[in-house]
C-alpha cells in the first residue's frame, strides 16, 4: 500500500536548519513492527505516525530505534501538516498521544505547541555524569532526562561527551544546558540510548527546561536556542502545568512511501 509523507524542518523558519521531521498520514494504525521499520528506513531523529481527525488526530512518535512518550518537534511537524493541507480553516488541531492531549495551534507566522511540564528534581552531581559529559555541571535535576546545568554558553558550545557513558546513565536523555548570551537559556541534547547521539532541536526537553529557567530567571516567557549544528530557536513560556513551544516550520518534501498492509483498528 501506498502512504502519504512528509519532511518537515521543525523550528526553524529556513530549510536545512532546526529539526527534521517524517510525517505518515494513516487511516488506521499498521502493526508496531511496520512504524518501526518506517522510522528505521527514514533515519530521522522522528517519524510521527498521525490518524487525522478535526476533533482529535492520533499520534505516535518513533526514533529509528523505539517508539517515544513525547516529541516536540515532530508533534509540531505533525500540526504543520494537518493545518496546512488537511484542515486549512482550522485555527488548532489536537492529538491524542502517550503523554496525554497535545495541540498546535497558529499564532501569527509561527505554530505553537501545548505540552505538559516535566520540572525536574534535584539529583547529586555523579561521577557518571561527569565522566560521561567530560565536563562538571553547577548542578542536575531528574526528570525523564537528566538536566545538566552549566555557567555559560561557551561550556555547553563545546561539550564533547562520551556518547557510550551517556547511553549508560540511568535516563532517557541528558539535556545540558546554560544562561544564553543572547536569549535567555541554551541547550544541547543527547540521546544515544533511542539511537540519537544528538537531536538538532527537542520540543520535550523544553519540558523540563522552561520550568527550571522560569524559577531561576523569575519570568514565565523565555526565548531559547538549540546549539546544535543545525540550530533551533523557540519562544517559550511557562503555564504552571503546561508549556507553550512556538516556533516555525519549513517542508523539505512530499511523497509516498510503499509499506505492507498490516492495518489495525485505530484506538
Amino acid at each position: 500500500m501506498k502512504l502519504p509523507l512528509y519532511q518537515i524542518d521543525a523550528f526553524t523558519s529556513r530549510l536545512f536548519g532546526g529539526n527534521p521531521a517524517a510525517v505518515v498520514t494513516l487511516d488506521q494504525w499498521l502493526a508496531d513492527d511496520v512504524l518501526q521499520a518506517v522510522s528505521a528506513e527514514n533515519n530521522l531523529a522522528e517519524t510521527a505516525f498521525v490518524v487525522p481527525h478535526e476533533d482529535m488526530a492520533l499520534l505516535r512518535w518513533f526514533t529509528p530505534t523505539v517508539e517515544v512518550d513525547l516529541c516536540g518537534h515532530a508533534t509540531l511537524a505533525a500540526g504543520h501538516v494537518l493545518l496546512s493541507y488537511l484542515y486549512p480553516t482550522l485555527e488548532r488541531v489536537s492529538f491524542s498521544t502517550r503523554s496525554g492531549v497535545l495541540s498546535v495551534s497558529r499564532e501569527e507566522d509561527r505554530l505553537c505547541l501545548d505540552l505538559p511540564a516535566r520540572p525536574g528534581a534535584p539529583i547529586e552531581v555523579s561521577d557518571e555524569l561527569v565522566s560521561a559529559l567530560g565536563a562538571t555541571p553547577r548542578e542536575a535535576y531528574l526528570a525523564r532526562d537528566i538536566l545538566a546545568v552549566f555557567e555559560t554558553e561557551a561550556a555547553i558550545q563545546t561539550l564533547q561527551p562520551d556518547m557510550g557513558l551517556v547511553a549508560a546513565l540511568d535516563a532517557f536523555a541528558v539535556i545540558v544546558s546554560a544562561p544564553g548570551r543572547t536569549v535567555d537559556f541554551v541547550s544541547r541534547f543527547f540521546a544515544p540510548h533511542a539511537g540519537i547521539p544528538e537531536d538538532p532541536v527537542t520540543g520535550s526537553a523544553h519540558c523540563t527546561l522552561v520550568p527550571y529557567w522560569a524559577g531561576r530567571l523569575e519570568k514565565t516567557r523565555l526565548t531559547a536556542k538549540q546549539l546544535s549544528l543545525r540550530g533551533g530557536e523557540l519562544d517559550c513560556e511557562s503555564r504552571g502545568d503546561r508549556v507553550a513551544i512556538c516556533g516555525s516550520a519549513v517542508e523539505y518534501l512530499r511523497g509516498e512511501i510503499n509499506v505492507p498492509d498490516t492495518r489495525t483498528a485505530a484506538s
